[in-house]
């Protein structure tokens, strides 16, 4: 019975860890994406402005 609580308790640890650390590494991975995102919204406005094109 004791092995089995041991199991056990290695078990959640290791899933407590992983999942933080692919928490971590998602948001890091959305912070950067959406980052991207923001600079091509960006460029595309200005590139308009620059060659005069008419918004309405």
């Amino acid at each position: 019975m004791n092995t089995l609580s041991l199991i056990k308790e290695i078990y959640i640890n290791a899933f407590r860890n992983i999942s933080n650390y692919i928490v971590k590494r998602y948001f890091k991975v959305f912070a950067i994406f959406s980052f991207i995102m923001f600079l091509i919204v960006l460029y595309a406005f200005i590139y308009r402005v620059y060659t005069g094109f008419p918004f309405q």
